[in-house]
């Protein structure tokens, strides 16, 4: 039987904290978790766009992007497939309040990607858009946390 860890606290904050639609793939033997979040927007003026695949679409907008969180150790992953990619502690894992911060962190983040979404469709002149990540941002408030219960990398 597994034990969850941090994945149970993980999705418990992003339920609480997150206002778009996630999925959560815990990728055991690559030590790793994914979060995948999505943004919806309605394409009213039918403008033509292009996604990553080359494929272009003049319809409503789902766009997804995907957070990783890993182990430095054993995970293998390319970093520019990821908004951002967090290392955890084998043992010691994440704590509650960390993973909370980053619940609200992503949301934010995820609240100006979608605004940045609907001024990209209404600008005639924009060729491309993406969600920003401020890490300088994110790690300053994370040093500003009190982390207390830490929950370990699941085991099963």
């Amino acid at each position: 039987m597994a034990k969850y860890g941090f994945l149970s606290v993980l999705e418990e904050e992003l339920d609480k904290h997150l206002d778009f639609d996630f999925a959560m793939d815990w990728q055991k033997r690559n030590h790793a978790v994914e979060v995948t979040f999505i943004l919806e927007a309605q394409n009213a003026d039918s403008v033509e766009t292009i996604d990553d695949k080359g494929e272009a679409s003049s319809e409503d907008i789902v766009f997804e992007d995907y957070v990783l969180f890993y182990n430095p150790q054993k995970s293998q992953f390319d970093a520019d497939d990821y908004l951002v990619s967090i290392p955890y502690e084998p043992k010691k894992g994440l704590s509650r309040e960390f993973l909370a911060y980053f619940a609200q962190f992503l949301n934010e983040a995820a609240s100006e990607g979608l605004s940045d979404l609907m001024d990209f469709l209404a600008d005639d002149e924009a060729e491309e858009f993406a969600i920003a990540w401020d890490s300088a941002a994110f790690d300053q408030g994370r040093a500003e946390l009190k982390e207390r219960e830490f929950y370990p990398y699941p085991r099963y």
